[in-house]
């Protein structure tokens, strides 16, 4: 599947994941899958109909042949996974060791994608030349050979027209706070869309209008997430905002990857950011409604369902 036609080439660690109903020290049942930012959102962008491209390096275990079979099933191009012999595939549990409460536990140092790297990341994308590239900022805080890569793609994309799109996505038990934004700032110039909630604004800059300083210095879309107040979109047009969909949240995790698949999906279809914003949110209130990463993302004869009343019966 590789060359002509990708739309969007995105990289990073996938993993498998475990997840249990109750706090995981109790043992029983637990459900089996796979999760990770970056490939959540390539499964969101196929299932709307795109053709998106994964990069990642797994272990040659069977770990890792579940993520490939997941992700070949869900239409996602895997030309570029590769198979190490050298290392493992990562995985991540969550639990719930309360109502409402999602736990989330890593085991991933040293892991297979941690040891992702620039060469096959800059190749993969002279060949495919996808419209858009999209990185988040869990790949660099992984690894130091993790980080080059992700400042190399992002380099080279710009550097041969390709869109990039850069959601922050901090995560804490990877990297501090000022340590992400040493190396975020720096793919900025690269980068022409931007997706962050309201408390990762002050990993891009200093400013005290962080969205005013972000456009100034030539990122083109900043897109700021705000859970149940909805989200806002900042672009040449002005400012728009987008309320939440009112849906019960039933598991948060993955929303803002589905969010994000939305965005790029009415991008590509060259939709106006009133649109773009719309079919984030509906994404996003897709994956909330039911447990896991992307097994609830929307396809998109799905997008209207939402529309219809609470509770009605489709027959």
């Amino acid at each position: 599947m590789v060359g002509a036609g990708l739309e969007v080439l995105t990289l990073g660690e996938a993993m498998v994941s475990i997840r249990t109903s109750t706090a995981l020290r109790m043992g029983g049942d637990a459900r089996l899958s796979v999760a990770g930012s970056e490939s959540n959102v390539a499964i969101g962008l196929s299932r709307l109909g795109h053709r998106a491209a994964w990069i990642g390096a797994v272990g040659n275990d069977e770990p890792g042949r579940l993520i490939q079979r997941t992700l070949r099933a869900e239409g996602v191009d895997t030309a570029y996974l590769r198979f190490s012999d050298d290392s493992f595939t990562g995985f991540i549990a969550f639990d719930q060791p309360a109502h409402d409460i999602t736990r989330v536990s890593y085991h991933r140092r040293g892991s297979a994608g941690s040891q992702l790297t620039a060469e096959e990341c800059v190749g993969a994308l002279e060949v495919a030349r996808p419209a858009i590239l999209h990185v988040t900022g869990i790949t660099p805080a992984l690894s130091e050979t993790a980080r080059t890569a992700t400042e190399s793609a992002v380099r080279a994309a710009a550097e041969v027209g390709v869109r990039v799109s850069l959601d922050v996505n901090y995560r804490g038990r990877l990297w501090s706070r000022s340590e992400a934004a040493a190396v975020l700032r720096t793919l900025l110039p690269s980068v022409h869309t931007v997706f962050a909630s309201e408390d990762e604004l002050d990993l891009l800059t200093d400013a005290d209008k962080p969205v005013d300083a972000l456009r100034e210095s030539g990122v083109q879309e900043v897109v700021v997430t705000a859970g149940g107040k909805g989200a806002w979109s900042h672009t040449e047009a002005g400012t728009i905002h987008q309320p939440a969909l009112p849906v019960t949240v039933v598991d948060s995790i993955g929303a803002g990857d589905a969010f994000v698949s939305g965005y790029l999906s009415a991008t590509l279809d060259n939709q106006s950011p009133e649109q773009r914003l719309t079919r984030a949110t509906t994404s996003g209130a897709f994956c909330v409604g039911a447990y896991g990463d992307w097994e609830a993302l929307p396809t998109r004869e799905d997008l209207t369902l939402l529309t219809h009343t609470h509770g009605t019966a489709l027959r």
